[in-house]
């Protein structure tokens, strides 16, 4: 098997990103995490996952600065997993993906989960991407910058 190319010193913010979340594993464990899920045997539930390969995924993000290990909330004598602030800047990345999975891979009668604001019980607005002016912009209204 070839081994992965690293992006981790790329001029890209994409590529640095990708190399730092590392896989779709990693994001559905963000994902989880995000919703609250803290406990190993919890992520094992909720992904099917193998345990080594749960355990390979969160030893990368706590390494990452992603995840880290903290005292079980309830007191025992367990650890838990608890995103960093790293780890809660890819909330807008989660939803945005949630959002475009919602648009095109499901048809409109069909029941899936949905992401609501916890106070108004409403859906969340789509999110869009404004030019520092508040127009709203497209790809084609966007340019990205090489540095020299």
């Amino acid at each position: 098997m070839a081994k992965r190319t690293s992006l981790a010193r790329s001029p890209c913010p994409v590529g640095r990103s990708i190399d730092a979340v590392g896989d779709w594993w990693s994001l559905m464990i963000i994902r989880d995490a995000l919703d609250g899920v803290g406990r190993f045997s919890d992520f094992l539930a909720s992904l099917g996952i193998a345990k080594n390969m749960l355990s390979a995924r969160l030893r990368t993000l706590v390494e990452r600065d992603i995840l880290e290990i903290v005292p079980a909330s309830d007191g025992s004598a367990y650890s838990e997993y608890r995103l960093t602030a790293k780890g809660r800047g890819l909330f807008p990345v989660i939803v945005a993906l949630r959002q475009w999975g919602e648009e095109f891979f499901f048809d409109p009668a069909e029941t899936h989960v949905r992401l609501i604001d916890r106070a108004g019980r409403r859906p969340v607005r789509k999110l869009e991407l404004h030019a520092d002016d508040g127009r709203l912009l497209t790809p084609e209204e966007t340019i990205v910058v090489h540095p020299d």
